[in-house]
Protein backbone atom coordinates (compact mmCIF):
# COMPACT_ATOMS: atom_id res chain seq x y z
CA UNK A 1 0.00 0.00 0.00
CA UNK A 2 1.34 3.44 -0.94
CA UNK A 3 2.61 5.92 1.65
CA UNK A 4 1.65 8.83 -0.58
CA UNK A 5 -1.26 9.48 -2.89
CA UNK A 6 -0.79 10.32 -6.55
CA UNK A 7 -3.49 10.17 -9.19
CA UNK A 8 -4.40 12.13 -12.34
CA UNK A 9 -7.44 13.71 -10.72
CA UNK A 10 -5.19 15.33 -8.11
CA UNK A 11 -3.34 17.24 -10.84
CA UNK A 12 -6.36 18.76 -12.54
CA UNK A 13 -6.06 22.51 -13.01
CA UNK A 14 -9.35 23.18 -11.26
CA UNK A 15 -8.29 21.08 -8.27
CA UNK A 16 -5.00 22.95 -8.13
CA UNK A 17 -6.88 26.25 -8.14
CA UNK A 18 -9.11 25.02 -5.33
CA UNK A 19 -6.30 23.81 -3.08
CA UNK A 20 -4.37 27.03 -3.70
CA UNK A 21 -7.44 29.07 -2.70
CA UNK A 22 -7.85 27.12 0.55
CA UNK A 23 -4.17 27.52 1.40
CA UNK A 24 -1.35 25.16 2.24
CA UNK A 25 -1.92 22.91 5.27
CA UNK A 26 -5.55 24.03 5.57
CA UNK A 27 -7.25 21.21 3.70
CA UNK A 28 -6.83 17.53 2.86
CA UNK A 29 -8.56 15.05 0.60
CA UNK A 30 -10.55 12.57 2.66
CA UNK A 31 -12.70 9.46 2.43
CA UNK A 32 -13.70 7.70 -0.75
CA UNK A 33 -11.37 9.56 -3.11
CA UNK A 34 -8.37 8.53 -1.05
CA UNK A 35 -9.62 4.99 -0.45
CA UNK A 36 -10.53 4.30 -4.08
CA UNK A 37 -7.29 5.76 -5.42
CA UNK A 38 -5.30 3.49 -3.12
CA UNK A 39 -7.31 0.53 -4.44
CA UNK A 40 -6.80 1.55 -8.05
CA UNK A 41 -10.48 2.28 -8.58
CA UNK A 42 -11.95 5.17 -10.53
CA UNK A 43 -12.79 8.13 -8.30
CA UNK A 44 -16.35 9.42 -8.63
CA UNK A 45 -16.65 11.92 -5.80
CA UNK A 46 -14.00 14.13 -4.24
CA UNK A 47 -14.34 15.33 -0.65
CA UNK A 48 -12.05 17.57 1.34
CA UNK A 49 -11.77 18.32 5.04
CA UNK A 50 -10.51 21.67 6.26
CA UNK A 51 -9.61 23.50 9.44
CA UNK A 52 -11.24 26.60 7.99
CA UNK A 53 -14.74 27.51 9.11
CA UNK A 54 -17.47 27.85 6.45
CA UNK A 55 -17.44 31.68 6.19
CA UNK A 56 -13.69 31.60 5.59
CA UNK A 57 -14.06 28.82 2.99
CA UNK A 58 -16.69 30.87 1.16
CA UNK A 59 -14.56 34.03 1.32
CA UNK A 60 -11.51 32.27 -0.08
CA UNK A 61 -13.46 30.61 -2.88
CA UNK A 62 -15.17 33.88 -3.79
CA UNK A 63 -11.79 35.62 -3.88
CA UNK A 64 -10.52 32.96 -6.28
CA UNK A 65 -13.66 33.23 -8.46
CA UNK A 66 -14.60 29.65 -7.65
CA UNK A 67 -18.36 29.18 -7.64
CA UNK A 68 -19.60 27.67 -4.40
CA UNK A 69 -22.88 26.56 -2.84
CA UNK A 70 -23.62 26.18 0.91
CA UNK A 71 -25.08 22.69 0.46
CA UNK A 72 -24.74 21.68 4.11
CA UNK A 73 -23.56 24.76 5.88
CA UNK A 74 -25.24 23.78 9.16
CA UNK A 75 -22.83 20.85 9.24
CA UNK A 76 -19.93 22.82 7.83
CA UNK A 77 -20.13 21.72 4.18
CA UNK A 78 -19.56 24.01 1.21
CA UNK A 79 -19.58 22.63 -2.33
CA UNK A 80 -17.08 24.06 -4.78
CA UNK A 81 -18.55 23.83 -8.28
CA UNK A 82 -15.59 23.05 -10.53
CA UNK A 83 -15.40 22.35 -14.28
CA UNK A 84 -14.33 18.78 -13.56
CA UNK A 85 -17.11 18.15 -11.04
CA UNK A 86 -18.17 19.31 -7.57
CA UNK A 87 -15.94 19.01 -4.52
CA UNK A 88 -17.47 19.02 -1.04
CA UNK A 89 -15.40 20.86 1.54
CA UNK A 90 -16.32 20.22 5.17
CA UNK A 91 -14.90 21.83 8.28
CA UNK A 92 -13.37 19.44 10.81
CA UNK A 93 -16.02 18.35 13.30
CA UNK A 94 -16.70 16.46 16.45
CA UNK A 95 -20.06 15.18 17.67
CA UNK A 96 -21.76 17.03 20.47
CA UNK A 97 -24.75 14.70 20.63
CA UNK A 98 -26.29 11.96 18.51
CA UNK A 99 -29.50 9.95 18.64
CA UNK A 100 -28.80 7.42 15.93
CA UNK A 101 -30.69 9.40 13.31
CA UNK A 102 -29.04 12.81 13.34
CA UNK A 103 -26.07 14.43 15.01
CA UNK A 104 -25.37 17.80 16.54
CA UNK A 105 -21.81 18.73 15.67
CA UNK A 106 -19.28 21.38 16.61
CA UNK A 107 -16.35 22.52 14.54
CA UNK A 108 -12.94 21.23 15.51
CA UNK A 109 -9.31 21.89 14.65
CA UNK A 110 -7.79 18.47 15.29
CA UNK A 111 -7.52 16.07 12.35
CA UNK A 112 -7.54 12.97 14.50
CA UNK A 113 -10.68 14.14 16.30
CA UNK A 114 -12.38 14.54 12.93
CA UNK A 115 -11.23 11.06 11.89
CA UNK A 116 -12.51 9.52 15.13
CA UNK A 117 -16.13 10.47 14.35
CA UNK A 118 -16.11 8.68 10.98
CA UNK A 119 -17.50 5.18 10.45
CA UNK A 120 -14.82 2.81 9.14
CA UNK A 121 -11.04 2.88 9.25
CA UNK A 122 -10.83 2.69 5.44
CA UNK A 123 -12.94 5.87 5.19
CA UNK A 124 -10.82 7.85 7.66
CA UNK A 125 -7.82 8.33 5.39
CA UNK A 126 -6.62 11.83 4.55
CA UNK A 127 -4.14 13.01 1.94
CA UNK A 128 -2.26 16.27 1.61
CA UNK A 129 -3.23 17.80 -1.75
CA UNK A 130 0.27 19.20 -2.30
CA UNK A 131 2.62 16.44 -1.14
CA UNK A 132 0.25 13.48 -1.38
CA UNK A 133 1.22 12.43 2.17
CA UNK A 134 -1.36 10.06 3.65
CA UNK A 135 -2.58 10.56 7.20
CA UNK A 136 -3.93 7.38 8.76
CA UNK A 137 -4.99 7.58 12.40
CA UNK A 138 -6.70 4.21 12.89
CA UNK A 139 -4.95 1.64 10.71
CA UNK A 140 -7.06 2.20 7.63
CA UNK A 141 -4.30 1.54 5.10
CA UNK A 142 -3.51 -1.84 6.66
CA UNK A 143 -7.22 -2.71 6.70
CA UNK A 144 -7.52 -1.63 3.09
CA UNK A 145 -4.65 -3.86 2.09
CA UNK A 146 -6.37 -6.82 3.76
CA UNK A 147 -9.81 -5.74 2.52
CA UNK A 148 -10.90 -5.68 6.15
CA UNK A 149 -13.97 -3.51 6.85
CA UNK A 150 -13.75 -2.42 10.47
CA UNK A 151 -15.48 0.23 12.55
CA UNK A 152 -13.34 2.89 14.15
CA UNK A 153 -13.06 2.17 17.86
CA UNK A 154 -16.13 0.65 19.51
CA UNK A 155 -18.42 -0.73 16.79
CA UNK A 156 -21.51 -0.45 18.98
CA UNK A 157 -20.79 3.17 19.78
CA UNK A 158 -20.34 4.00 16.08
CA UNK A 159 -23.71 2.38 15.32
CA UNK A 160 -25.46 4.14 18.19
CA UNK A 161 -24.24 7.42 16.70
CA UNK A 162 -25.85 6.60 13.36
CA UNK A 163 -27.98 3.49 12.97
CA UNK A 164 -27.63 3.58 9.18
CA UNK A 165 -24.03 2.51 9.66
CA UNK A 166 -25.33 -1.05 9.99
CA UNK A 167 -26.39 -1.02 6.35
CA UNK A 168 -23.32 0.94 5.32
CA UNK A 169 -21.19 -1.75 6.93
CA UNK A 170 -22.78 -4.45 4.79
CA UNK A 171 -22.52 -2.33 1.65
CA UNK A 172 -18.82 -1.75 2.23
CA UNK A 173 -18.35 -5.42 3.09
CA UNK A 174 -20.00 -6.38 -0.20
CA UNK A 175 -17.88 -3.91 -2.15
CA UNK A 176 -14.49 -4.17 -0.48
CA UNK A 177 -14.57 -6.83 2.21
CA UNK A 178 -12.76 -10.13 2.40
CA UNK A 179 -13.65 -13.19 4.43
CA UNK A 180 -13.82 -13.85 7.27
CA UNK A 181 -15.60 -10.62 8.08
CA UNK A 182 -14.89 -8.56 11.18
CA UNK A 183 -16.42 -10.42 14.13
CA UNK A 184 -16.98 -7.34 16.27
CA UNK A 185 -18.70 -5.51 13.41
CA UNK A 186 -21.04 -8.41 12.69
CA UNK A 187 -21.82 -8.91 16.36
CA UNK A 188 -22.64 -5.22 16.80
CA UNK A 189 -24.82 -5.15 13.69
CA UNK A 190 -26.73 -8.19 14.88
CA UNK A 191 -27.20 -6.84 18.41
CA UNK A 192 -28.37 -3.39 17.27
CA UNK A 193 -30.28 -4.38 14.12
CA UNK A 194 -33.62 -3.35 15.65
CA UNK A 195 -32.41 0.27 15.72
CA UNK A 196 -32.89 0.39 11.95
CA UNK A 197 -36.62 0.64 12.58
CA UNK A 198 -36.12 4.16 13.87
CA UNK A 199 -34.63 5.45 10.61
CA UNK A 200 -36.55 7.08 7.79
CA UNK A 201 -37.74 4.60 5.21
CA UNK A 202 -36.14 6.66 2.48
CA UNK A 203 -32.66 6.38 4.02
CA UNK A 204 -33.05 2.64 4.51
CA UNK A 205 -34.36 2.20 0.98
CA UNK A 206 -31.55 4.23 -0.55
CA UNK A 207 -28.84 2.33 1.30
CA UNK A 208 -30.45 -1.02 0.45
CA UNK A 209 -30.62 -0.12 -3.23
CA UNK A 210 -26.98 0.98 -3.17
CA UNK A 211 -26.06 -2.43 -1.78
CA UNK A 212 -28.14 -4.31 -4.35
CA UNK A 213 -26.54 -2.38 -7.20
CA UNK A 214 -23.06 -3.76 -6.45
CA UNK A 215 -21.60 -6.50 -8.70
CA UNK A 216 -22.46 -9.42 -6.40
CA UNK A 217 -24.15 -8.59 -3.09
CA UNK A 218 -25.72 -12.06 -2.72
CA UNK A 219 -23.25 -13.48 -0.15
CA UNK A 220 -23.56 -10.32 1.94
CA UNK A 221 -27.35 -10.32 1.76
CA UNK A 222 -27.31 -13.96 2.85
CA UNK A 223 -25.15 -13.02 5.82
CA UNK A 224 -27.54 -10.19 6.69
CA UNK A 225 -30.31 -12.77 6.77
CA UNK A 226 -28.31 -15.07 9.02
CA UNK A 227 -27.61 -12.23 11.45
CA UNK A 228 -31.25 -11.11 11.55
CA UNK A 229 -30.57 -7.74 9.92
CA UNK A 230 -32.43 -8.45 6.69
CA UNK A 231 -35.59 -9.39 8.58
CA UNK A 232 -35.72 -5.88 10.06
CA UNK A 233 -35.64 -4.02 6.75
CA UNK A 234 -37.10 -6.58 4.35
CA UNK A 235 -38.71 -9.52 6.15
CA UNK A 236 -40.17 -10.84 2.89
CA UNK A 237 -36.73 -11.35 1.31
CA UNK A 238 -35.49 -14.62 -0.18
CA UNK A 239 -31.66 -14.43 -0.51
CA UNK A 240 -31.49 -17.61 -2.56
CA UNK A 241 -33.62 -16.08 -5.31
CA UNK A 242 -31.22 -13.15 -5.44
CA UNK A 243 -28.29 -15.51 -5.82
CA UNK A 244 -30.02 -17.26 -8.74
CA UNK A 245 -30.77 -13.97 -10.50
CA UNK A 246 -27.20 -12.70 -10.17
CA UNK A 247 -25.86 -15.98 -11.55
CA UNK A 248 -28.20 -15.58 -14.54
CA UNK A 249 -27.13 -11.95 -15.06
CA UNK A 250 -23.45 -12.82 -14.92
CA UNK A 251 -23.80 -15.81 -17.25
CA UNK A 252 -25.38 -13.57 -19.90
CA UNK A 253 -23.24 -10.48 -19.36
CA UNK A 254 -26.08 -8.33 -18.03
CA UNK A 255 -25.11 -5.34 -15.89
CA UNK A 256 -26.27 -5.19 -12.25
CA UNK A 257 -29.64 -3.57 -11.66
CA UNK A 258 -30.71 -2.80 -8.10
CA UNK A 259 -34.44 -2.71 -8.81
CA UNK A 260 -34.37 -6.10 -10.56
CA UNK A 261 -32.43 -7.54 -7.61
CA UNK A 262 -35.03 -6.13 -5.23
CA UNK A 263 -37.73 -7.84 -7.32
CA UNK A 264 -35.81 -11.12 -7.01
CA UNK A 265 -35.78 -10.85 -3.23
CA UNK A 266 -39.56 -10.48 -3.12
CA UNK A 267 -42.28 -13.06 -3.74
CA UNK A 268 -44.11 -12.63 -7.06
CA UNK A 269 -47.00 -10.68 -5.53
CA UNK A 270 -47.95 -7.34 -7.04
CA UNK A 271 -49.54 -5.94 -3.88
CA UNK A 272 -46.45 -6.79 -1.85
CA UNK A 273 -44.16 -5.20 -4.45
CA UNK A 274 -46.23 -2.02 -4.24
CA UNK A 275 -46.00 -2.05 -0.43
CA UNK A 276 -42.22 -2.41 -0.52
CA UNK A 277 -41.94 0.36 -3.12
CA UNK A 278 -43.90 2.63 -0.80
CA UNK A 279 -41.82 1.50 2.19
CA UNK A 280 -38.58 2.37 0.41
CA UNK A 281 -40.03 5.59 -0.99
CA UNK A 282 -39.31 4.55 -4.56
CA UNK A 283 -40.39 6.75 -7.46
CA UNK A 284 -43.59 6.16 -9.37
CA UNK A 285 -41.68 4.68 -12.30
CA UNK A 286 -39.74 2.35 -9.99
CA UNK A 287 -42.93 1.26 -8.26
CA UNK A 288 -44.55 0.44 -11.61
CA UNK A 289 -41.53 -1.55 -12.78
CA UNK A 290 -41.30 -3.48 -9.49
CA UNK A 291 -44.99 -4.34 -9.70
CA UNK A 292 -44.60 -5.44 -13.33
CA UNK A 293 -41.75 -7.73 -12.33
CA UNK A 294 -43.90 -9.14 -9.53
CA UNK A 295 -46.63 -10.00 -12.04
CA UNK A 296 -44.27 -12.43 -13.77
CA UNK A 297 -45.40 -15.85 -14.93
CA UNK A 298 -43.37 -19.04 -14.74
CA UNK A 299 -42.84 -19.02 -18.52
CA UNK A 300 -42.20 -15.49 -19.79
CA UNK A 301 -42.77 -16.27 -23.48
CA UNK A 302 -41.13 -14.47 -26.40
CA UNK A 303 -38.70 -11.90 -25.09
CA UNK A 304 -39.24 -9.52 -27.99
CA UNK A 305 -43.00 -9.63 -27.52
CA UNK A 306 -42.50 -8.84 -23.84
CA UNK A 307 -40.20 -5.95 -24.66
CA UNK A 308 -42.72 -4.55 -27.16
CA UNK A 309 -45.61 -4.72 -24.72
CA UNK A 310 -43.81 -3.91 -21.44
CA UNK A 311 -40.62 -2.08 -22.42
CA UNK A 312 -37.05 -3.38 -22.54
CA UNK A 313 -36.26 -3.10 -18.82
CA UNK A 314 -39.45 -4.83 -17.74
CA UNK A 315 -38.90 -7.59 -20.29
CA UNK A 316 -35.34 -8.13 -19.11
CA UNK A 317 -36.65 -8.30 -15.56
CA UNK A 318 -39.23 -10.96 -16.43
CA UNK A 319 -36.78 -13.05 -18.45
CA UNK A 320 -33.87 -12.92 -16.03
CA UNK A 321 -36.04 -13.53 -12.98
CA UNK A 322 -37.23 -16.74 -14.62
CA UNK A 323 -33.70 -17.74 -15.65
CA UNK A 324 -34.47 -17.35 -19.35
CA UNK A 325 -32.12 -16.38 -22.18
CA UNK A 326 -32.18 -12.70 -23.13
CA UNK A 327 -30.14 -13.02 -26.34
CA UNK A 328 -33.20 -12.11 -28.43
CA UNK A 329 -33.17 -8.63 -26.91
CA UNK A 330 -29.48 -7.98 -27.52
CA UNK A 331 -29.00 -5.32 -30.20
CA UNK A 332 -32.72 -5.39 -31.01
CA UNK A 333 -34.58 -2.11 -31.32
CA UNK A 334 -38.24 -2.19 -30.37
CA UNK A 335 -40.13 -1.42 -33.62
CA UNK A 336 -43.11 0.86 -34.06
CA UNK A 337 -46.30 -0.78 -35.28
CA UNK A 338 -46.51 0.32 -38.95
CA UNK A 339 -50.27 0.75 -39.13
CA UNK A 340 -52.54 3.59 -38.04
CA UNK A 341 -56.25 3.75 -37.45
CA UNK A 342 -56.67 6.21 -40.32
CA UNK A 343 -55.40 3.62 -42.77
CA UNK A 344 -58.15 1.24 -41.64
CA UNK A 345 -60.80 3.96 -41.95
CA UNK A 346 -59.52 4.67 -45.47
CA UNK A 347 -60.31 1.05 -46.31
CA UNK A 348 -63.98 1.57 -45.53
CA UNK A 349 -64.21 0.72 -41.82
CA UNK A 350 -66.32 3.31 -40.04
CA UNK A 351 -64.53 5.32 -37.38
CA UNK A 352 -65.20 3.98 -33.89
CA UNK A 353 -64.59 0.91 -31.71
CA UNK A 354 -64.32 -1.46 -34.68
CA UNK A 355 -61.22 0.38 -35.91
CA UNK A 356 -59.53 -0.11 -32.53
CA UNK A 357 -60.50 -3.80 -32.45
CA UNK A 358 -59.19 -4.35 -35.98
CA UNK A 359 -55.97 -2.53 -35.18
CA UNK A 360 -55.49 -4.65 -32.06
CA UNK A 361 -56.11 -7.94 -33.90
CA UNK A 362 -53.60 -7.07 -36.61
CA UNK A 363 -51.05 -5.91 -34.05
CA UNK A 364 -51.42 -9.21 -32.15
CA UNK A 365 -50.80 -11.17 -35.35
CA UNK A 366 -47.85 -8.91 -36.24
CA UNK A 367 -46.27 -9.61 -32.85
CA UNK A 368 -46.95 -13.36 -33.09
CA UNK A 369 -45.26 -13.47 -36.51
CA UNK A 370 -42.12 -11.83 -35.14
CA UNK A 371 -42.64 -8.20 -36.22
CA UNK A 372 -42.59 -8.56 -40.05
CA UNK A 373 -42.23 -5.57 -42.37
CA UNK A 374 -44.84 -3.10 -43.55
CA UNK A 375 -45.85 -5.13 -46.63
CA UNK A 376 -46.84 -8.05 -44.42
CA UNK A 377 -48.80 -5.74 -42.15
CA UNK A 378 -50.85 -4.55 -45.12
CA UNK A 379 -51.40 -8.15 -46.11
CA UNK A 380 -52.66 -8.84 -42.59
CA UNK A 381 -55.01 -5.88 -42.97
CA UNK A 382 -56.32 -7.34 -46.25
CA UNK A 383 -56.92 -10.67 -44.53
CA UNK A 384 -58.77 -9.02 -41.65
CA UNK A 385 -60.99 -6.98 -43.96
CA UNK A 386 -61.69 -9.98 -46.20
CA UNK A 387 -62.72 -11.99 -43.17
CA UNK A 388 -64.92 -9.13 -42.03
CA UNK A 389 -66.70 -8.97 -45.40
CA UNK A 390 -67.11 -12.72 -45.73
Amino acid sequence: MMDTLDAPWMHRADIADLTAALGKDNARFVGGAVRDTLLGFAVKDIDMATVLHPPEVIARLDAADIRNVPTGIEHGTITAVLPGGPVEITTLRHDVSTDGRRATVAFASDWREDAARRDFTINALYADPHSGEIFDYFGGTADLEKRHVRFIGDARQRIREDHLRILRYFRFQARFGSQPADEEAESACKELSATLKGLSRERVGMETMNLLGLPDPAPTVQRMAELGVLAVILPEADPEALRALIACEQAQGIAPDALRRLAALLPAQVSLAEQVAARFRLSGAQKKRLATAAAREDVPGDGRALAYRLGRDAALDRLLLSGADVAALQDWDIPAFPLKGGQIVARGVGAGPEVARTLRRIEDRWIAEGFPGESRVHALLDEELEGRDA
